[in-house]
């Protein structure tokens, strides 16, 4: 028989509700055509359902089917019945027992026992397996040939045949057909529903006797390709939040390439400083150098005389600095550049107490491992004002990193930084790696850096900065940092990162 199309299904089966009013089971009018796939004709009736063309009603089956360990029971009968026979009048060990039938010997003493057929006899000395009774009726063998002979179980007691599965023996078998009667569109044929109301239908009136297909307001569609935020990008919204909560100003970061001065000298870092070695910092051959004449003369002078000879309670580094050194171009390694600016015009313009952040990137010419990167993006909070101390620091910390949802794991560390005095290290614990993880560094700058800029006597700035990755990492249970940033990131992990709010 040549197998037919689900559209010839279709007709056969419209045409049999239409003869007949009804059909009293799906799975006997699939075979009536030579269906014997139930599911092939459910497709059928499932998609005919959505078009209202026919109504159907669920109708249960359910049918005990034998196992294998069951089958094997058939002719020799059930292990409680093998048991019984075992014992024989003059009793039998356990271990005899179990040597002549094997795993039944113990599935069937064991039933034997409930049934009360045998018992443990122990008065001769060695325990025997003894009868309790003369005869016995094995009323689970004909239920388990009956099974095989065809018959789908359901004239049993349900409870019998439940305990027959407990032992293994059964198992159910469920399923469902359907009865099927006409649809309040029912038809013979299905008529293609209009998808759109055009001009022409509104033109001739024809839309009057269309059937329009519905519209499935809870299809979800095709998701955009586009629109998905990096983990980088919603924590730097909420780094932003923080800062501007807490009465900072953002700074203007979009100066890449920064001469060596306000990188280096501005910030009282020597020229001789293992940090401005070129196997730590990425310097340009072109441009190879910013005139030293975009710097004020008079400001250029006094970071001059301050590496020199000091000034300000400091005795300075005593080297011969150089121009030429200064005027070098490197991408920045850190936004403190960008700070070094915004201080010095806070400065020239009249000093107010200032709070200050920038979120951006920087560049640093190391080795790049799980937890560090050549390029990466730098968080940076300054706090310029009259007697400001190394606690309103920690305090300061504490409520930016209470607010990051990090404030319970946090821990300092002095630490030396060339431009401020005092400083520490930020750490925060990651249960991911099991470890403290550095997140930050802190201080307050060293007045080498702020009396030349023309900061006023008794203004103090603290400040700290982080690493944007770090935080990301812990909050978003990422170990690898070349797994968040980077052009081997997943585009994946994109895509399907989850929301992520810190702290308030």
């Amino acid at each position: 028989m040549t197998a037919l199309s689900p559209a010839d299904i279709e007709a056969k089966l419209l045409q049999a509700v239409h003869a007949q009013g009804s059909i009293a089971d799906s799975d006997d009018f699939g075979k009536s055509i030579g269906i014997a796939d139930h599911n092939v004709v459910v497709g059928v009736i499932k998609s005919l359902e959505s078009y209202d063309m026919i109504l159907t009603e669920d109708i249960a089956h359910s049918r005990w089917n034998l196992t294998d360990e069951a089958r094997g029971y058939l002719g020799i009968g059930t292990p409680e019945a093998q048991v019984f026979n075992a014992v024989g009048s003059s009793g039998i060990s356990m271990a005899a027992l179990k040597d002549q039938l094997g795993l039944a010997g113990d599935l069937g003493f064991r039933q034997g026992m409930q049934l009360k057929w045998v018992a443990i006899d122990k008065s001769g000395g060695e325990p025997l397996v003894v009868r309790k009774v003369e005869s016995i009726v094995d009323r689970v063998l004909p239920v388990l040939e009956d099974l095989a002979s065809g018959s789908d179980g359901n004239n049993y007691d349900q409870k019998e045949m439940q305990a027959l599965s407990k032992r293994r023996m059964v198992s159910v078998e469920k399923w469902k057909t359907f009865k099927i009667t006409k649809g309040p569109k029912f038809a013979l044929g299905r008529k293609k529903a209009a998808t759109d109301l055009t001009v022409g239908m509104l033109s001739k009136g024809t839309w009057k006797n269309e059937d329009f297909k519905e519209y499935n307001f809870n299809a979800l569609g095709i998701k955009p390709s586009g629109g998905y935020l990096h983990p980088l990008l919603k924590v730097r919204t909420q780094f932003r939040k923080i800062f501007t909560n807490m009465g900072f100003q953002e700074m203007p970061t979009n100066n890449y390439v920064e001469s060596s001065f306000w990188n280096f000298d501005a910030l009282f870092q020597p020229q001789q400083h293992p940090a401005r070695d070129a196997h730590d910092t990425f310097f340009l051959t072109k441009p190879a150098a910013t005139p030293a004449s975009t710097v004020p003369a008079d400001y250029l002078q006094r970071v001059k005389e301050t590496h020199e000879k000091g000034g300000f309670g400091s005795i300075g580094y005593g080297y011969d600095w150089a121009v030429a050194e200064a005027e070098k171009n490197l991408l920045r390694t850190h936004t403190t550049a960008v700070s070094s600016r915004m201080l010095y015009r806070l400065a020239q313009d009249g000093f107010k107490p200032a709070k200050y952040f920038s979120i951006d990137r920087v560049f640093r010419n190391e080795a790049v491992d799980r937890t560090h990167l050549a390029e990466f993006h730098q968080v940076e909070g300054v706090v310029c004002d009259y007697g400001l101390t190394l606690g309103d620091l920690i305090g300061t910390l504490q409520e930016f990193f209470d607010r990051l949802g990090m404030g319970s794991q946090l821990r300092f560390k002095p630490a030396y930084n060339p431009y401020t005095e005092p400083s520490m290290e930020i750490f925060s614990y990651s249960k991911e790696l099991g470890k403290w993880m550095e997140v930050g560094n802190s201080g307050m700058f060293r007045p080498e850096m702020l009396r030349p800029m023309g900061m006023p006597e008794g203004v103090n700035v603290i400040a700290w900065g982080l690493s944007l990755e770090r935080p990301t990492m812990i909050l978003y249970g990422i170990d690898n940092i070349r797994d968040l940033f980077g052009h081997k990131v997943s585009l994946n992990m994109v895509k399907k990162n989850g929301i992520c709010r810190l702290g308030l």
